[in-house]
C-alpha cells in the first residue's frame, strides 16, 4: 500500500492558529496606530485653539488681567473649549498666562493641551 503524501489535520490547525494570531496581531498595531493619528490630530488642533487665544491676548496691547476666562474654539468642525488662565508673578510688568485646551474625545471631555507663557506690559 502506498501511503500519500499531505499534512495531517493537526498541521493544519496548528497553522491557522499561527495565521490567526498574526492577524490579530495586525490588527491590534492597525488600531493603535489609528487612535496615535487622531490624537495627533487633535492635540494639533488644541496647539491652533492656544495660540489663537495667547496672540489675541498679545494683540490687545494691554497686560492682561488676573483671573481665569473660558472661550470656544472650533477647528476642522471639532468644539473645544479653551481656558485661560492669567496669573500675577514677582515682577508686575509681567504676567503668567496659562492656556488649557479641553476637547471630547470618544464621548469623554479630555486635556489635550496645556500651553503656558510670559506676557510683558507694552
Amino acid at each position: 500500500m502506498k501511503r500519500t503524501r499531505g499534512f495531517t489535520l493537526i498541521e493544519i490547525l496548528v497553522a491557522l492558529a499561527v495565521v490567526a494570531i498574526t492577524l490579530t496581531a495586525g490588527l491590534q498595531a492597525t488600531g493603535a496606530l489609528t487612535r496615535a493619528s487622531a490624537r495627533q490630530s487633535d492635540q494639533w488642533l488644541a496647539q491652533l485653539c492656544a495660540e489663537n487665544e495667547l496672540t489675541r491676548l498679545r494683540l490687545q496691547r494691554q497686560l492682561p488681567g488676573i483671573g481665569d476666562s473660558e472661550y470656544a474654539c472650533i477647528q476642522a468642525g471639532r468644539e473645544m473649549r479653551v481656558r485661560i488662565a492669567v496669573a500675577p508673578t514677582p515682577n508686575p510688568n509681567f504676567r503668567r498666562v496659562d492656556a488649557v485646551v479641553e476637547g471630547v474625545v470618544e464621548a469623554d471631555t479630555v486635556r489635550l493641551l496645556s500651553l503656558s507663557t510670559i506676557l510683558g506690559r507694552f
